[in-house]
């Protein structure tokens, strides 16, 4: 069974950092919005997706990156996707859609792009156990 996980990194007023790994696809694609759209309805209109651990997104995927970037830009946020790997870049490119989309290659390139007063502190701070 395909499964997809949306793990938020870092929160801050109005940005978000989402881990996104396994599949975006039709099995997965109704989690993956409901998980996006709580983050943004939270408030985070800049919303940054690491899929660096994206291993395969299909058309349906694709719908609904595109429907994030609407809502996004609707609340005049952004949605920022950084980490691309090989096969995203290339459903991208074939599609015709990168340049509806702010890529970059790393999450902090897509931070830097974030106006300073709403991006979170990066590298997240890792709590010592030990505290």
């Amino acid at each position: 069974m395909r499964s997809l996980a949306v793990t938020a990194i870092v929160q801050a007023d109005e940005c978000a950092v989402l881990r996104v790994s396994g599949e975006l696809d039709l099995r997965t694609e109704q989690a993956f919005l409901a998980e996006a759209r709580s983050v943004v309805s939270a408030g985070h209109r800049f919303l940054v997706l690491d899929l660096t651990a994206l291993r395969f997104c299909d058309s349906r995927g694709l719908s609904c990156l595109l429907a994030l970037e609407w809502l996004c830009r609707r609340l005049e946020g952004r949605l920022l996707l950084a980490s691309l790997g090989v096969r995203m870049l290339r459903l991208l490119v074939g599609t015709q859609s990168l340049g509806v989309f702010s890529c970059y290659p790393t999450v902090g390139h897509a931070l830097a792009a974030v106006p300073d007063g709403s991006r979170p502190a990066w590298p997240p701070a890792v709590e010592d156990p030990s505290v």
